[in-house]
């Protein structure tokens, strides 16, 4: 019997001691600022047997509907509401036993309003220097095999200059290979440090051509979806992620870039294992804008004016600070056919205000028949389109479950807010 009694006292305790690890991984992941719109009522969920508790300040004004300064410690197993007033911060100090864990800053901040979109564009990125994908070898003139970019490039590698000129192009980069006569020494980013790579080209047999035996990049093309136009500073959001390279999967740096108007021509639609896709034609002679930034949470720049004229008369929204989203329904602005963008209805089935990665903050369930009809539910070429609920834009289509095409994922506006494939390769 007291054997039975150790045993499952020993799993009780790795039971509490999961659940506390796990419990305190979560707070650690937990943001340490929260953004809360002013004159404004919030839900936050932390769903953690934990107290909190807030020192006073004007920009807070009650807590589950108690004034700030009759209110003690708060549990937070069940979500609170957070009611704001001018603005302001305030502080949250969650802990437990009168222990402090985590000092949250809630900064409450004015409203914002942006236009929301969802017109499909085409997308062009150059890139900033060249992007190597990858080395490999050829045979020179006496049959010997050549590998002289071998271990010293790798892919991802951003190459920004030969011996001290700007490398702006893979056709400068080729040329100015191919005119060497001895070491050449690039400048090349790798990740986020720049380092001096020394490389001597040696000839080809093919072609008596001098290479180093990298393959590049320069640009990128393909189709999205634009989300967002503020028409307060002219800057527009789209994608609502990062376009990433093909082959090595990271994030390419841009040194120019355009979005272009495009026309939706047909639909693969999506069905279970395979997600579908847009298919249309991009009008490359006219630029809707130009692109400044590429980042996690989408591609951001500045409109033309002749663009912002034609949006200017379009209804504006106001954004939703997550912790004013909610599970039910929804509706998002699409354009899966010729140049038409049109509300469909969806149901928001999750909200995680901590995910890690802020592209899948959202869980959504395309439930719109006329939409499901079109495309199956969500099909590449989507992301980017705006999500509105209760009159304000909540977020963007960022993903598509594979095995569910109906459902999939959408990043929150806010962290859109907070930043404001074709291609071809050439062997050198």
């Amino acid at each position: 019997m007291n054997r039975k009694l150790k045993i499952v006292a020993i799993l009780l305790l790795c039971v509490i001691t999961g659940y506390g690890l796990g419990s305190f991984t979560y707070l650690l992941r937990f943001p340490g600022e929260i953004r809360l719109t002013e004159f404004t009522t919030h839900r936050l969920s932390i769903g953690l047997p934990l107290s909190a508790t807030f020192h006073e300040t004007a920009a807070v004004t009650k807590i589950n509907d108690t004034p700030l300064s009759e209110i003690g410690a708060v549990r937070l197993g069940r979500p609170l509401t957070i009611q704001t007033s001018s603005q302001g911060t305030a502080e949250m100090t969650i802990g437990a036993f009168g222990v402090p864990f985590r000092r949250i800053t809630l900064d409450v901040v004015p409203e914002v309003e942006i236009i929301p979109l969802g017109h499909a564009i085409g997308v062009r990125i150059n890139t900033d220097g060249v992007m190597v994908l990858g080395t490999g070898s050829f045979a020179g003139e006496g049959g010997e095999t050549h590998r002289p970019a071998d271990n010293l490039l790798r892919g991802g590698d951003l190459i920004l200059k030969a011996n001290g000129t700007d490398i702006n192009n893979k056709e400068e980069l080729s040329e100015y290979v191919a005119e060497s006569t001895g070491e050449i020494i690039f400048l090349v980013r790798r990740d986020e440090t720049e380092m001096e790579i020394p490389i001597t080209p040696e000839t080809a047999a093919t072609d008596d051509v001098r290479r180093i035996g990298a393959w590049v990049r320069d640009s990128t093309k393909g189709i999205g979806t634009l989300t967002f136009y503020n028409p307060e500073t002219g800057e527009f959001g789209a994608l609502g992620h990062g376009i990433l390279d093909v082959d090595t999967k990271m994030l390419l740096s841009v040194r120019s870039g355009n979005i272009m108007p495009s026309t939706v021509t047909s639909v693969n639609r999506g069905a279970r294992g395979n997600p579908g896709e847009l298919e249309g034609t991009v009008n490359t002679n006219i630029s809707m804008g130009s692109i400044a930034t590429n980042c996690e949470s989408g591609i951001f720049g500045t409109l033309e004016p002749s663009v912002r004229e034609d949006f200017a008369e379009l209804p504006r929204f106001p954004i939703a600070r997550r912790t004013q989203i909610e599970e039910g329904p929804a509706t998002v602005l699409t354009n899966v056919s010729g140049t038409c963008v049109r509300h469909y209805e969806i149901e928001i089935e999750h909200i995680n205000q901590n995910a890690a990665d802020e592209t899948k903050g959202i869980v959504i369930r395309i439930t719109d028949p006329e939409l499901l009809r079109q495309t199956g539910g969500i099909v590449q070429g989507m992301s980017g389109s705006p999500i509105i609920q209760n009159d304000r834009i909540i977020g963007a289509i960022t993903h598509v479950f594979v095995q569910d095409p109906t459902k999939g994922y959408a990043i929150f506006i806010e962290s859109m807010i907070r930043y404001c494939p074709q291609t071809q390769e050439l062997y050198v």
